[in-house]
């Protein structure tokens, strides 16, 4: 049986759990109760500078104002900055006759609080700053979400790697894959959005949305030919993306490679210990109407292995592509040679150059 104080405490909790639930939602009824909150802390900062203004002086009204700030939508935050300049009037006017610290208190509140709204006001997304990150940072979530290729049959192994221009979280490169229901065919796009940052990372996701809708419903070249209407119709500034494409049979070891604008794929060879640089071009997506795009195909016996990855690996502003590519096979050789095990982790290690989203991708077949 559960006690009268346990059974209040989880009331409790639960009435705390789904407040935040709502504040973080943006609801108006969430909203309200965070504004009571403050405003309940906003007058108990004014019945203690009633009673003794040296404990809590004009200056001690900034923290219900930041805390709104942070918590509330543009016009809960209005009717709390009206709050606080009625109460900061009271006490000023109580307390007596104004000093020159007090004035200069007060225009400090007064240009603090029209920043306060100027700031509030701008919010895009209308709401405030930790609920616009957080949204920010799930979507963020959601795109690599996506990038993760489902459990593959045994004798298969996936990995990836990316790291982010900078450090921001958020990329223009991201993967989408599909595993039929029969586990016999694997279908990979891995794709570089024009772009860094979050403008990038946004139009990812967008992106990343209508591939995911389309993989394992078309052939090859009709996604390709269906993503690059969809990047057309969106008219983004810097509105093109490179791409490629890998449809795998996972009993034979047959592949077919399609590429639009990426760098090259690369085979690895068991046999001969090297990567072969695939030969599929085309054109990137989002560019031109009806871009052709070649095909090839190959097949992968135990031991080989397929390598995707984006031009911040091998392009820089002191290397061209074309270099990159061959150091990259090299690099990729000496780590191939000791085992496949973290090899993309392993290629991004030793990439030097920062200023580009880069991501490694590598398909074996195990011996």
């Amino acid at each position: 049986m559960i006690s009268p104080a346990r059974g209040a405490l989880r009331a409790v909790r639960e009435y705390v759990n789904d407040t935040v639930v709502r504040w973080r939602s943006g609801t108006r009824e969430g909203q309200l109760k965070v504004l009571a909150v403050i405003v309940g802390l906003d007058l108990a900062f004014l019945l203690v500078s009633l009673y003794d203004y040296n404990r809590m002086p004009i200056s001690g009204f900034y923290v219900p104002l930041l805390l709104g700030m942070l918590l509330l939508r543009f016009w809960p935050l209005v009717t709390l900055v009206s709050l606080t300049i009625v109460f900061g009037t009271i006490t000023v006017v109580t307390e007596g006759a104004l000093t020159t610290a007090r004035t200069t208190s007060i225009v400090l509140m007064a240009v603090s609080i029209s920043v306060i709204l100027y700031q509030s006001s701008r919010q895009r997304s209308g709401l405030p700053g930790p609920l616009g990150q957080a949204m920010l940072v799930d979507l963020r979530d959601r795109l690599q979400s996506q990038s993760k290729v489902p459990p593959l049959p045994e004798g298969w192994r996936s990995q990836s790697a990316m790291k982010t221009a900078s450090g921001i979280n958020f990329a223009g490169d991201f993967l989408v894959a599909n595993l039929s229901s029969d586990e016999r065919r694997l279908e990979m796009v891995l794709v570089d959005v024009c772009g860094k940052g979050v403008s990038a990372g946004s139009q990812s996701l967008q992106f990343a949305g209508a591939l995911g809708g389309l993989i394992g419903a078309l052939p090859p070249i009709g996604l390709f030919a269906a993503a690059n209407d969809f990047l057309l119709r969106q008219h983004w500034d810097e509105g093109f993306a490179t791409a490629v494409h890998v449809l795998v049979d996972l009993e034979t070891g047959e592949y077919s490679i399609l590429n639009a604008g990426h760098p090259p794929a690369m085979r690895w060879d068991a046999v001969s210990g090297e990567w072969i640089v695939d030969g599929a071009r085309g054109l990137a997506l989002g560019i031109a109407e009806r871009p052709e795009f070649h095909q090839t195909t190959g097949r992968l016996d135990h031991g080989d292995a397929l390598m995707f990855y984006t031009d911040g690996v091998v392009e820089s502003r002191t290397r061209d592509i074309g270099a990159g590519i061959d150091w990259l096979r090299e690099a990729a050789g000496t780590i191939a040679g000791t085992g496949l095990e973290s090899a993309p982790r392993r290629i991004l290690s030793l990439v030097t150059e920062g200023g580009d989203d880069r991501a490694v991708l590598i398909l074996d077949r195990r011996a």
